[in-house]
């Protein structure tokens, strides 16, 4: 059934039930004409730049909040347990106690080699002809002897995803062992000055869990490679030598070196993780060399070893020192 509408000027308009109740519905869902095209969508609330600066600020605070019981956790509350409960010390910081205890604390130390002494070293080395061996250990190294011995070797896959792109896919017993037996070996053995979790944390109960007694090393620092090459002694130490460069980067270092003069006789790319050490070392022995580069990630540690003792020759964990000389991106987090 039809009604007629009378519209302005008398003209007469049809409309079914249909279209008015369409229409009816429409304006009850806030459309402004009767059927589906005429509703409107929805908009998402937006939301106000006051929620936005009190969410921030929130954020803000709860930060803060875990910063400083973070803080009290691992300082004042430690001064706390260690003072005798019948005694309180005006004015005194955690630092100053710190720096009281050293002095006794160093009865206990290992001393490292400094730069000058490395460098003295390896060019005499170098002249006798002597093999010489300079490894370093960082994060990737350390997680890698931590396997099964301080950690599951499951977690350190599923925390640690970088450890791939330095040559180890977890869980490995096999790179373990191997980086294991080349440390005991190693000349000089660099570590790290960090205290953060996957550093000294790590470093000597892993050494010892692995056999390798921390005491028997001969230590210095896991940077001595900047060190070397900041201070002009490297360029120094390799000028006049017959140098091989090995690992993924070995062409863009070799590039930068031979721009600055230095005799590059051979490079060795690519090594394929910690697996390839063998075979790398194997390449790198085939032209004559007396001083090789060695930036190869975990696999840098055996490969510098055992190409020294089986050359009698002269090589250096180069590490991230031949993507910056290169010109090479290096991996974020790195």
């Amino acid at each position: 059934m039809k009604r007629v509408a009378r519209g302005r000027g008398g003209t007469a308009i049809k409309r079914s039930r249909a279209g008015s109740r369409r229409g009816k519905w429409s304006a009850r869902r806030g459309a402004f004409g009767p059927g589906r095209k005429g509703r409107m969508r929805r908009r998402k609330p937006r939301v106000s730049v006051r929620a936005a600066n009190e969410t921030a600020q929130r954020d803000v605070s709860g930060y803060d909040e875990g910063y400083r019981a973070g803080l009290y956790d691992g300082g004042e509350r430690l001064l706390e347990a260690v003072l005798p409960a019948d005694r309180i010390v005006p004015d005194i910081s955690v630092a100053e106690v710190l720096a009281a205890g050293i002095p006794h604390v160093l009865t206990r130390s290992i001393r490292l080699l400094g730069p000058e002494e490395l460098c003295d070293e390896l060019e005499a080395a170098l002249a006798a002809g002597r093999p010489y061996s300079v490894v370093r250990l960082g994060d990737g190294e350390l997680l890698t002897l931590a396997q099964d011995t301080l950690k599951p070797a499951a977690e350190i896959a599923r925390e640690s995803p970088f450890l791939s792109y330095a040559g180890v896919d977890a869980p490995d017993g096999a790179a373990r062992d191997a980086l294991a037996a080349a440390i005991r070996r190693a000349t000089v053995v660099g570590v790290p000055l960090s205290r953060k979790p996957n550093y000294q944390p790590l470093l000597f109960e892993g050494l010892r869990r692995n056999g390798v007694p921390p005491e028997s090393l001969r230590l210095t620092s896991s940077m001595i490679n900047y060190a070397l090459h900041e201070s002009g002694q490297l360029m120094r130490l390799a000028a006049g030598k017959r140098i091989v460069i090995v690992g993924n980067s070995a062409e863009a270092l070799a590039r930068a070196l031979r721009g600055a003069g230095l005799e590059i006789v051979h490079t060795v790319v690519p090594v394929d993780g910690i697996a390839d050490y063998a075979s790398a070392v194997e390449r790198a022995a085939a032209v004559p060399f007396d001083l090789a580069l060695v930036s190869a990630g975990v696999a840098a540690v055996p490969i510098c070893v055992w190409l020294a003792e089986r050359t009698g020759k002269a090589a250096f964990d180069f590490g991230h020192m031949a993507d910056r000389l290169g010109g090479t991106a290096v991996p974020a987090g790195e």
